[in-house]
């Protein structure tokens, strides 16, 4: 995972330890404690290349970071890869065992199976529950135990342990739904989260601080969509049938911080502060975040 200086439009606003050599000192402060850490340096003095022991590590300290005052971004979590001596791509593998009643078992397989998971044993461990193992790639793993525990509505239980590398088994896709992405700098109104919220499910109520690039929510379709959710309502003095109707709000879908890691794609980063957490496209620009894209496909 890399941990960048926070360069949003709001950075600086709502932490006490903002630059450069604060983030470096603190992460090369925290090797002094944790053996299972491992910090870089990259190619540039804004970013730090944050190596630990899984989601739930890295988690750990970016939240006691947070609450001591720093304010900075990362990126989505990533694996880490080996190369063989012909120079093929290794990467890490997990063994999974699962334990879910009888009636999830399809959801589960079928789930493990998008994440390039491979079934190697399903026996019934009695009570109406059944016990699943899969050889699955670690990356597959990322951001599946919250989907889990959905899927077997908390009954469900996992763990995994690293069983070695094997060749890489090949793209997966994370996530289906695309982002709800801010259009304008602003504060978001009623009237504006009224009209994107027929579009996905929002992150954010009325009377939050936004700015142009920011996810505020997730779209039902694969693609992103820009929304204005700082759109008012134009006042005239004509009134219409229907005018006077409240605007309801669906509540808004708080994400933990494990959510908004979990949630990240490869062209995003999470904004975290002592105070907010905000997902946001590396790219803040409309026009840019395209033109990247475009050639990125060519």
């Amino acid at each position: 995972m890399y941990f960048n200086v926070n360069d949003s439009p709001f950075a600086g606003t709502e932490g006490k330890y903002v630059t450069s050599r604060h983030l470096r000192d603190r992460l090369f402060r925290e090797l002094n404690t944790d053996v299972s850490l491992r910090v870089e340096e990259t190619d540039t003095t804004e970013s730090f290349k944050v190596s630990g022991r899984g989601e739930l590590h890295l988690s750990v300290l970016i939240e006691n970071m947070r609450r001591e005052g720093y304010e900075f971004s990362v990126s989505k979590p990533e694996v880490l890869y080996k190369n063989d001596e012909t120079g093929k791509r290794l990467e890490p593998m997990e063994h999974a065992v699962i334990d879910a009643p009888e009636e999830y078992t399809g959801i589960i397989i079928e789930k493990l199976g998008q994440r390039k998971g491979e079934l190697i044993n399903m026996r019934s461990s009695g009570n109406g529950r059944t016990r699943l193992e899969f050889s699955i790639p670690a990356r597959g793993l990322i951001g599946y135990r919250g989907e889990f525990l959905t899927d077997t509505k908390g009954t469900g239980i996992m763990n995994t342990l690293f069983d070695g590398y094997a060749p890489y088994k090949g793209d997966i896709q994370y996530r289906k739904t695309g982002s709800l992405i801010a259009y304008e700098t602003g504060e978001s109104v009623t009237y504006g989260l009224y009209n994107a919220q027929e579009r996905g499910i929002l992150f954010i109520g009325p009377g939050v601080r936004v700015y142009a690039g920011m996810v505020v929510g997730q779209n039902a379709k694969g693609d992103d969509i820009e929304v204005n959710v700082c759109k008012r309502k134009q006042l005239t003095n004509m009134r219409s049938a229907g005018a006077d109707d409240a605007l309801r709000l669906t509540p808004p879908k708080l994400l933990s911080l494990e959510q908004a890691i979990d949630f990240l794609e490869k062209d995003e980063l999470l904004e975290v502060t002592p105070q907010s957490l905000r997902i946001r496209k590396k790219i803040l620009d409309s026009t840019m975040r395209l033109r990247s894209k475009r050639n990125n496909s060519l």
